[in-house]
């Protein structure tokens, strides 16, 4: 049987050498959709200290006792990346924030800017997300998603956190040197429509260095993974 993942979260249990879980959304998962039995294996991660195997040993009506097999070497991503995207419509915002997290994305923050799709960002279901897609490929910790910023918000919180780069299609030069601080690296990703003259006249007066992503017209998701991927690798 496939070795499945499940996130639990340090104030739902810690994950010590013998554990009782009383998470009732998981034990659903778990002996209402995967069929789990007494003797049958799972990975358990906290996303900040442990990536562990278990083995099913009691199964009671209202927890289930876990015995530690053996612990795993965590998998976290090699650098520190901030995706700062625009809103996009909902199911745009689910593929970035789901193939950034698969990508290594460690952090993100959405940014209303002013062609923003308009609709609400609900980070509930936005961290379910990026909890089931760190399940599914694999990486040991949990990014961050913090509530929706203008972007002089963004700018004025960031800048002296975080080196920031700068997507526009409009930029037809060479990428600019990327910084070489012990900063995390942050990227910009405009909305449909581009970014408006106020924002680029904003981004010029914080004197933000941009990445090129080629010649080509890029939809704003297809750039947000494009961008998260050439810093990453």
């Amino acid at each position: 049987m496939r070795l499945h993942r499940f996130y639990v979260s340090p104030d739902t249990a810690e994950l010590s050498h013998e554990l009782w879980l009383r998470d009732d959304s998981l034990r659903n998962q778990w002996f209402k959709v995967l069929r789990y039995r007494v003797g049958d294996e799972i990975i358990l991660f906290d996303g900040v200290e442990h990536d562990r195997l278990y083995k099913i040993n009691r199964i009671e009506p209202d927890a289930v006792q876990l015995q530690l097999v053996t612990d795993f070497e965590r998998k976290l991503p090699a650098k520190h990346i901030y995706l700062f995207f625009s809103l996009l419509k909902k199911d745009k915002n689910d593929w970035v924030l789901q193939k950034c997290t698969e990508l290594g994305v460690r952090n993100f923050v959405p940014i209303i800017a002013e062609r923003s799709e308009k609709t609400g960002f609900n980070i509930e279901r936005a961290e379910k997300i990026v909890i089931e897609a760190a399940e599914q490929c694999g990486r040991s910790d949990i990014p961050h998603i913090r509530e929706p910023l203008t972007i002089t918000e963004a700018l004025g919180e960031y800048k002296d956190k975080v080196d920031l780069l700068i997507c526009d299609e409009a930029i037809s030069v060479t990428n600019s040197p990327l910084p070489t601080t012990n900063n995390p690296t942050g990227i910009l990703i405009g909305p449909e429509g581009g970014w408006t003259e106020n924002e680029l006249n904003l981004f010029k007066q914080y004197s933000l260095n941009h990445l090129h992503l080629g010649q080509l017209t890029l939809r704003a998701e297809t750039a947000a993974v494009v961008a998260s991927n050439k810093l990453l690798t």
